[in-house]
């Protein structure tokens, strides 16, 4: 129940290319206090429940939970959800033994794109694609719980 993970900011489309997978990803928080969070999702054509503990102080480590729900359940859980709802497309790209997951923002944080990679370890080495530009890892404003309160457009 522990994520490790580095987020980086993306300098090109080129990734959309080396894609193997294309989904929507609808998203609410039904609590973004900063010890944990509570996040409904539709993704594709399932539904999630995820709560997210509170990171370590460099960004890459935190508790998290999740569990699938139906999609009818995360609509309706959606409806009371904290103002703020995240519209993004995550493309999935295969690099060396990893899977980036880059989302593309919509809405009132269009403009934003996102990669992600998890891994087994902090000190884990990882490949880095050339459409990889600055790391935003533990940049709490990054976050979606904080996006979904000061959108990208905000900045």
């Amino acid at each position: 129940m522990i994520e490790i993970e580095r987020k980086f900011l993306v300098t090109s489309v080129a990734y959309q290319e080396q894609a193997t997978l294309k989904e929507r990803i609808v998203q609410g928080f039904l609590n973004t206090d900063k010890e944990r969070t509570v996040r409904v999702r539709i993704k594709g054509e399932l539904g999630f429940l995820t709560v997210k503990g509170k990171s370590n102080d460099a960004g890459t480590v935190r508790f998290e939970w999740e569990k699938k729900i139906s999609v009818s359940d995360a609509e309706q859980l959606l409806l009371i959800c904290e103002p703020g709802i995240i519209d993004k497309v995550r493309y999935n790209v295969p690099i060396g033994s990893h899977i980036y997951e880059i989302d593309e923002f919509h809405g009132d944080n269009e403009g934003l794109v996102v990669a992600e990679v998890e891994l087994q370890s902090e000190n884990q080495n990882f490949k880095k694609p050339l459409w990889l530009g600055e790391e935003v890892t533990g940049i709490v404003k990054y976050y979606n719980s904080q996006l979904s309160k000061h959108p990208y457009k905000l900045w």
